[in-house]
């Protein structure tokens, strides 16, 4: 039974009551300094770290250990605090921080305490002054580890948003680029930016994203990836719709060609939407690179894709069903190879599959070192050993080593992952109908894809619906002077228009 429009409206009403009353209600500050820490200390459960510097009889400055920058502290607000009239206004005019606010409610400063502020009260008056002097820990800049480039830029995002902000700007010093903050999380209260090229970006993409973050009502959130999964389109998909990187230079790039992009304050990588399929086979690196050799890399990683997909499925499907499309030569050493393996093709080819992903998870968690001699040794181990036990033939191991190297060309981590899984159910079908079964699982996958979308864009672009002018730039790379800035799925065609009206007026 589908509800009618009053049963919707009733309920959009009690969710905007039950988020009335969550909400906190206004507390005053006590101007009685001794009632004044009490409150506080209790807000805040009497933490250790809870620290309160007395600078006169009538003044006291109340902040959390650790998360103050005790210079700015020191040299600044005490300094500044004993030459000053003892009264909020003459404060807030007379302290020389960037960030300084007057507050006359508990929680909001309470709030602010937690993300590193220092708490001017004074005896008397029920408004504190708030100076922002946080002092976050953060690891310094280094080259990104999972999209590692030769020719390009080696730096990539750290966790610090305000650090992730100054590097987007040294590459876009543009006052179009539009910065808009949101705070995500009841208990975590994550800081967050929605970046933007004003003029650029197409209007409904970022009134979509805008409007998606403000609806969200979650308890926390420590990373982008988290974040991407809730604003998704599908959600529930295997494939992702956004995409995350930790490179600045193609976050930048995604803005510069009409996409949105988002950052998370704690996260190091940063999320681009809308985003197409087929760009996530597509590097930054490819730009960097002369047009015929980025071509080349493109159309090897595309062949690699299909080889990782499809290579083990078509040698179940053969063997269990198809031996006449076996070329006579390879039939005779193929049947002499599994001759002595006790299982049927499909059992071989999951248990070797199964083998590899665990070397390959095993691989990747354990210390870098010990994780490559696991990987070389274990696979030549393990493949050698089930070779000579009869387990598995010597033609499967090449094929499954094969299509475990060409998952690795994928230049995005998340679609990497979505071609690992594919596999599984493909050999399944194959096991089960032989070509048919792998016709099966193409239709399926067609059909999925053609029905997602990222923010409302076809996820299938430029193929569908239909764009003939961005094929050639979406299969191989054409040289940047036929190239326009014009992405799969997200670029104002105004832009466009006007970006070729002032070559015009240049020439």
């Amino acid at each position: 039974m589908f509800k009618n429009n009053k049963q919707k409206k009733e309920d959009k009403e009690k969710k905007e009551q039950q988020k009335n009353e969550e909400k906190p209600k206004k507390e005053p500050i006590s101007p009685d300094k001794n009632q004044f820490l009490l409150t506080v200390k209790e807000k805040l459960h009497s933490p250790s770290d809870f620290i309160v510097r007395s600078v006169s009889d009538n003044m006291i400055v109340v902040y959390v250990d650790n998360l103050v920058d005790n210079k700015n502290l020191n040299e600044i607000i005490l300094t500044q605090l004993q030459e000053v009239e003892e009264t909020p206004e003459a404060i807030h005019q007379k302290l020389t921080i960037p960030e300084v606010d007057i507050v006359d409610e508990l929680n909001k400063f309470i709030g602010d305490m937690l993300q590193g502020a220092a708490v001017v009260h004074i005896v008397g008056h029920e408004k504190v002054v708030v100076a922002k002097i946080s002092a976050y820990q953060s690891r310094g800049l280094s080259a990104p580890e999972n999209e590692s480039q030769v020719i390009g830029s080696q730096v990539g995002f750290n966790e610090n948003l305000s650090t992730n902000i100054s590097l987007i700007r040294r590459y876009i010093t543009n006052p179009n680029l539009c910065n808009e903050k949101f705070v995500l999380g009841k208990q975590t209260k994550t800081s967050l930016s929605l970046l933007y090229i004003h003029g650029i970006a197409t209007e409904e993409y970022v009134n979509t994203v805008r409007q998606r973050i403000s609806d969200l009502d979650i308890q926390d959130i420590l990373d982008s990836a988290v974040l991407a999964e809730l604003i998704d389109d599908n959600s529930k998909s295997i494939f992702p719709q956004m995409l995350l990187t930790e490179r600045p230079d193609r976050f930048c790039d995604g803005l510069l060609s009409g996409k949105v992009g988002i950052v998370v304050n704690g996260s190091s990588m940063a999320i681009l939407c809308p985003y197409a399929f087929i760009e996530f086979f597509q590097s930054r690196e490819d730009q960097n690179l002369r047009w015929p050799i980025a071509s080349f890399v493109r159309l090897l990683r595309f062949f690699a894709i299909f080889t990782s997909i499809f290579l083990t499925p078509i040698y179940v499907a053969s063997l269990t069903y198809h031996y006449e499309v076996i070329p006579q030569p390879l039939l005779v050493p193929l049947s002499e190879s599994r001759a002595i393996v006790p299982f049927p093709p499909i059992i071989e080819a999951l248990l070797l599959e199964l083998i590899i992903e665990l070397l390959r998870e095993a691989g990747a968690k354990l210390p870098t070192k010990v994780g490559q001699t696991i990987g070389i040794v274990g696979g030549i181990v393990i493949g050698t050993a089930a070779v000579q036990a009869g387990i598995t033939s010597n033609i499967l191991i090449i094929i499954v080593a094969l299509g475990a190297l060409s998952s690795f060309t994928t230049p995005n981590y998340m679609m990497g992952n979505v071609i690992r899984i594919v596999r599984f159910p493909i050999i399944l079908l194959a096991g089960f109908w032989g070509y048919y079964g792998i016709m099966i699982a193409i239709c399926l996958m067609l059909i999925h894809l053609l029905r997602l979308s990222s923010l409302g864009a076809p996820y299938m672009a430029p193929f569908y619906p239909p764009r003939f002018k961005q094929w050639p730039n979406s299969i191989i790379r054409l040289p940047i002077t036929f190239i326009k800035r014009q992405t799969v799925n997200s670029r104002n065609e105004d832009s466009n228009e006007s970006q070729q009206g002032e070559k015009k007026v240049a020439k």
